[in-house]
C-alpha cells in the first residue's frame, strides 16, 4: 500500500478525534495547504498556523501553540522540525510530512520515506479524510505526483482533464485543472494575515467550478485574488526566461521587492528546459533563499555539501530541493555547488 498503513490512518484518525483544539502547522505550498485542507474540513475543529518562506517549525513557534490554546499539534508538510520546540511543548505533537527524514524524540511522525518513497503529504492527508478528493488531486498534481485516483476524478470532472497528460506538469501547464492548481500556488502569496483569509475562502469551498466558473461569492473572490498575483508571476517570469541560455544552470535572481515566486518559478523553468539545472535565488533578510531543480541530478546530497561549514540550511526531494544561506556565504555556497556538476 503506497502511503500510510491502514493502522497510522486508524491511529491519527483516532487522535483527530479526541482532540479537542488542534493546532494545524502546514507548509505555504499547494501540498501543504490541501493537506490542512483535508483535515480541516474532516475534523471540523482546530486552527491552522502556516509557516512561510522558511520550512522550519521552531521555538518562535511556541507562542501559537498558547495563543490557540491548542491540545495536540499536527504538523503537515513541513521539511524541518527542531527539537527545542518538541522539548518546550505542553502538547503531544504529530508530524505527517514526505521529505527526508529526521531523526526526533518525542513526537510521532508518520512519513512513509522512513520505509522508502513517499507521495506528498496531500495524499497521506486524503487517506486519512477520505473525501474531497478535488483537493487532494489539486495537492497532489501540484507537488508533481499523479495519483492513482486521478482518473476516478476525472470521471467526476470530464472538463478538468482533456488530453492524456503522461506526467504531472502536462496537467499544470496544459490543463484546465492545471489553472486551478496555479491558483491555489498564487493564493500563498502577500502577508500572513491576507493568506490565511484565502484559506478561510478556500475552506467554504466544494467544487472547482465555485472558482473556476466564478460560481459564489467564496468563489469570485478567490479568483480576483489569483488573478492579481499571476499578472505579477507572468512579469516576473519572462524576466527569468531571458536567463536561458547554453549554459548548463540557469540562474536568476530577483529581490524581495516582488512576491516569493521561487517554487513556481523553478518548476515552469525545469519542465520547459529539462536539459537544465535551475537555480533560482531571492534575497531576504540578509540571506539568499533558493529553488533548485534538476531532472536528473540528486539534488540534495550536492546541496548538504555545498552547505558544509556555513550559516544555512537546505535539502528537499530528489529533483527538487529548498535551500537558504546568508547572503554572505552564497558565493561560496554557489561556486561549491557548481564545481561538484
Amino acid at each position: 500500500m503506497t502511503g500510510l498503513t491502514k493502522e497510522q490512518i486508524a491511529e491519527i484518525r483516532e487522535e483527530l478525534s479526541k482532540s479537542v483544539n488542534p493546532l494545524f502547522f502546514f507548509d505555504d505550498d499547494a501540498d501543504g495547504v490541501c493537506s490542512y485542507l483535508l483535515l480541516k474540513k474532516y475534523i471540523k475543529e482546530g486552527n491552522g498556523v502556516i509557516v512561510k518562506s522558511v520550512p522550519k517549525i521552531d521555538k518562535s513557534f511556541l507562542n501559537r501553540i498558547v495563543e490557540y490554546n491548542a491540545d495536540k499539534v499536527f504538523i503537515l508538510d513541513i521539511a524541518i522540525v527542531e527539537q527545542d520546540f518538541i522539548d518546550e511543548t505542553n502538547c503531544s505533537v504529530f508530524w505527517i510530512d514526505h521529505h527526508e527524514p529526521l531523526a526526533r524524540e518525542r513526537i510521532k511522525i508518520y512519513n512513509p520515506c522512513l520505509t522508502g518513497k513517499s507521495p506528498p503529504t496531500t495524499y497521506l492527508c486524503y487517506q486519512i479524510a477520505n473525501q474531497d478528493m478535488w483537493i487532494a488531486v489539486v495537492g497532489c498534481v501540484a507537488d508533481w505526483y499523479i495519483p492513482e485516483f486521478l482518473e476516478e476524478f476525472g470521471e467526476k470532472y470530464p472538463d478538468m482533464i482533456k488530453g492524456k497528460p503522461v506526467i504531472a506538469p502536462d496537467i499544470i501547464y496544459n490543463e484546465p485543472l492545471g489553472k486551478l492548481i496555479r491558483i491555489f500556488s498564487f493564493l500563498m502569496k502577500g502577508s500572513t494575515s491576507y493568506v490565511m483569509k484565502s484559506i478561510s475562502l478556500l475552506s467554504g469551498i466544494n467544487s472547482p467550478y465555485e472558482i473556476l466558473n466564478r460560481e459564489t461569492d467564496n468563489g469570485r473572490e478567490i479568483y480576483a485574488r489569483a488573478e492579481k498575483v499571476w499578472k505579477e508571476y507572468d512579469r516576473l517570469y519572462e524576466r527569468a526566461r531571458k536567463s536561458v541560455t547554453s549554459e548548463k544552470i540557469v540562474y536568476f535572481e530577483y529581490s524581495d521587492k516582488d512576491n516569493s515566486f521561487t517554487s513556481e518559478l523553478s518548476n515552469e523553468l525545469v519542465f520547459r528546459h529539462p536539459d537544465k539545472i535551475i537555480f533560482i535565488a531571492r534575497e531576504k533578510d540578509d540571506e539568499m533563499r533558493m529553488s533548485i531543480r534538476s531532472t536528473k541530478l540528486i539534488l540534495p546530497q550536492l546541496i548538504k555539501k555545498s552547505l558544509n561549514g556555513l550559516d544555512g540550511y537546505g535539502g528537499g526531494h530528489e529533483h527538487a530541493c529548498g535551500a537558504c544561506v546568508k547572503k554572505n556565504n552564497f558565493e561560496v555556497f554557489f561556486e561549491r555547488f557548481k564545481g561538484m556538476l
